[in-house]
């Protein structure tokens, strides 16, 4: 265990910057750290006076906002256990998994409440609206008057508050702090159970490494109800003393890009979708112009022009962030080495879910092409394999971020980590000598080739992915022959008045152009139109167990 506790973390940053922003809804005024400290106080006298307990467990169902974060902060800083639940999910899988987690308490946006049968939730004593805060509904009076009498009792508890009153729990690091369903590459949500040691590794982490400072401004466009989008465009920067913009509604890469050239954001944090849009949208059809490829082939010239790309970029992400840090899929090879070419301040890091969810990270100068950093300093990390720096094997784990296994899963979780406390990520890579992880692909989605070799589906798909009419791809084992899902741009085939029988003509001779820049036993012997969007996971990687039973 670490002796830094993440409620303590909370506590001094809500002390030290009482009187400035903390949280605000996009193009909404902003709650002082002062004002959030109110919000928690009054859950606790009300957690309290309903008999909630530590370790209790409270459901948390809506999309990201400021009341969204106020709800997590008042429970893991009472030592209740926070059950952060995505709202994608289905009326009946999100009634499944509150039931799942044991839940008490529900606090649920009203549209989605409005969906929800409560009687097939039994063990819910009550129902809290996040976009009022009032009670929508109630098994018994005793905990009506409960919340009713949160503000008299917090007038009386506090006439004058002040940030030495702000004193919350004393939880031990060892115990649950987090309850996160999260669905993995085999399509069952699994409950992982973070601890608050785990929270707060993450957080020690970050403030040590990334470069953030009291009253900076963030976006926070990635769900937050997924470990990813918590602890860096949340946790973190609350507790360093930032101001947090939230973008209440899932965005368009748009939407992200205006925001943040309103608010210039000191630190992006960002899944490789947004950076790949706009790499392929704007970038690449600049840079792949028969003149432009000359005068960027010229010694001395390509400075130059790769200086004003480099300038351009980053004023499209608000001209002020110090690093943009990119995780939760793969990132896309070709965007990545061509943002190292021209300098551009990005770094790739690695992480799961089960390990709150930090593994590796290194600062955008630091950083290796085609690497996801170096492992933090609460983990230790190695390949198993019987020579981790040139031979692929899978990489595994232990330390203080690991979770402390499924909720109410026994077997799910012997089955990750093992007797001597290793957890088997289930990705592939090597390590260098410096310590950089290199990571090859997810041991489920390799394929054998015919020829015996290993194959990493996502290599050919990144090259696919920057194609002309493709918006995204899935290669396929089928009758031992790779085969290309393709979701076509629809979008760019209105356009340019492309029919499906052009874009028949034109996927051939994308596929020839593709065969040509992989091996050749990596080489996909046809494509086939899927003609929708795939199925994504909240990291917005594809949902592949979906798709390889075809």
């Amino acid at each position: 265990m670490i002796k830094e506790r993440l409620v303590g973390y909370i506590e001094q940053s809500i002390r030290q910057n009482w009187s400035i922003e903390a949280l605000s809804n996009y193009k909404e005024p902003g709650l002082t750290y002062k004002e959030i400290a109110e919000q928690i106080l009054k859950f606790h006298i009300f957690f309290k006076e309903i008999g909630v307990k530590e370790g209790d467990k409270i459901a948390l169902v809506g999309r990201n906002s400021a009341k969204w974060c106020t709800v997590y902060l008042a429970t893991v800083t009472y030592g209740a256990v926070i059950v952060p639940i995505l709202p994608d999910f289905k009326p009946e899988d999100l009634i499944n998994l509150i039931n799942h987690s044991d839940s008490q308490i529900l606090i649920v946006d009203d549209k989605i409440f409005e969906l929800l049968d409560c009687a097939k939730m039994p063990e819910i004593t009550g129902v809290i609206s996040l976009d009022t805060f009032k009670m929508i509904t109630s098994g018994n009076a005793k905990l009506q008057e409960a919340y009713s009498s949160v503000d008299k009792i917090f007038v009386q508890k506090y006439p004058d508050l002040k940030p030495e009153d702000i004193k919350f729990s004393d939880i031990s690091n060892d115990k649950l702090a987090v309850i996160s369903y999260t669905g993995g590459t085999t399509g069952f949500s699994k409950g992982v159970m973070i601890s608050h040691n785990s929270l707060a590794a993450n957080v020690r982490f970050a403030q040590t490494h990334m470069p953030l400072k009291p009253g900076d401004p963030l976006v926070s466009f990635l769900p937050l109800a997924h470990t990813y989008g918590c602890a860096f465009e949340f946790l973190f920067p609350f507790t360093f003393g930032c101001h947090i913009t939230i973008l209440t509604k899932t965005p368009s890469p748009q939407i992200i890009l205006s925001a943040f050239g309103e608010i210039k954001p000191r630190l992006i944090l960002s899944v490789p979708l947004v950076i790949e849009k706009i790499f392929k949208k704007q970038l690449l059809p600049v840079i792949n112009k028969p003149l432009m490829k000359i005068l960027l082939a010229i010694p001395g010239l390509n400075k130059i022009l790769h200086k004003k790309i480099k300038g351009k970029l980053t004023n499209s992400f608000g001209g002020r962030f110090k690093e943009i840090v990119v995780g939760g899929a793969a990132f896309n090879s070709e965007a990545e080495r061509f943002f190292k070419k021209i300098g551009f301040n990005f770094t790739v890091g690695y992480g799961m879910t089960e390990c709150g969810p930090l593994i590796s990270y290194a600062s955008w100068d630091t950083t290796k092409l085609g690497a996801s950093g170096r492992a933090i300093d609460t983990l230790e990390v190695t390949i198993d394999s019987s020579n981790p720096q040139k031979e692929i094997g899978e990489i595994i784990l232990r330390g203080e971020n690991v979770m402390m296994g499924y909720y109410k899963n026994e077997k799910a979780t012997k089955d990750i980590i093992d007797e001597k406390g290793w957890m088997h990520t289930g990705d592939l890579g090597i390590i260098d000598k410096e310590g950089n992880i290199f990571i090859k692909g997810r041991s489920k989605t390799m394929v054998l080739g015919p020829s015996g070799k290993n194959i990493f589906p996502e290599e050919i798909e990144a090259v696919i992915n920057n194609m002309d009419y493709i918006v995204e791809s899935l290669v396929i084992m089928e009758d031992n022959k790779l085969i290309g899902l393709i979701y076509p741009d629809y979008e760019m085939m209105k356009r340019d008045n492309i029919s499906e029988e052009q874009l028949s003509k034109i996927l051939e001779e994308t596929k020839k152009s593709v065969n040509e820049r992989i091996p050749e036993f990596m080489a996909v012997s046809k494509f086939r139109v899927h003609p929708e969007e795939f199925a994504k996971t909240p990291k917005r990687s594809i949902k592949r167990f979906l798709y390889t039973k075809e």
